[in-house]
């Protein structure tokens, strides 16, 4: 187990070796399947009970990506960032409704991305002191939003997505905001928590 600037270095931990083949699941990876399983499973219960539209307003995917750059810095961050819209999409798309859509699921990786290297870059400070967590968070969905509407911008006029659709949708959001500034800060407090008392 290392020390990194004071934060202990999960991703060299093993919590479980379970030998398949050569696999070792070390405490990263087994968060980051726990979270991309989250960012899978969570669109499908929010589109279920809100709508085609309630992705767009409340943000289920995010929730995750933020929770592991928080938790596990930028490394692992940015894979569960990476992962979990495109393991989503190719899921969904077999049963014939993919989510997001094809047209969408470029956007989203970047946005994504952008959440995760934030929040990452200072899992450090808010392993030394939790209160970092809320202002972390509302920086990274700043960056993050801020990055869709650019990447918008960019390809408005060539892409499906133009410019205004994706105000529109960062207007929907402001809900999505509200929950991430709620839930993610709790949930990472309590893993945390969870991970000094057993995970040592």
């Amino acid at each position: 187990m290392n020390f990194i600037d004071g934060r202990i270095d999960m991703s060299n931990f093993v919590i479980a070796e379970r030998h398949y083949g050569k696999l070792n699941i070390t405490v990263g990876s087994f968060i980051s399947i726990c979270l991309i399983t989250l960012a899978v499973v969570l669109p499908q219960i929010v589109h279920a009970a809100f709508g085609a539209s309630g992705g767009a307003k409340w943000m289920p995917m995010y929730i995750p990506i933020l929770i592991g750059g928080c938790l596990l810095g930028i490394k692992w961050g940015i894979c569960i960032a990476v992962v979990s819209p495109t393991v989503s999409f190719l899921i969904t798309a077999v049963f014939g409704e993919p989510m997001p859509a094809a047209f969408r699921l470029p956007y989203m990786i970047a946005e994504l991305v952008v959440f995760a290297c934030v929040s990452g870059l200072f899992s450090a400070r808010i392993a030394a002191d939790r209160r970092m967590i809320v202002p972390v968070v509302l920086l990274a969905a700043l960056a993050g939003r801020m990055s869709f509407i650019a990447v918008a911008a960019i390809f408005d006029g060539i892409s499906p997505l133009t410019l205004s659709d994706a105000w529109t949708q960062i207007q929907v959001g402001y809900s999505g905001l509200l929950l991430l500034f709620v839930t993610v800060p709790a949930a990472v407090t309590v893993l945390s928590a969870l991970y000094g008392k057993y995970g040592r």
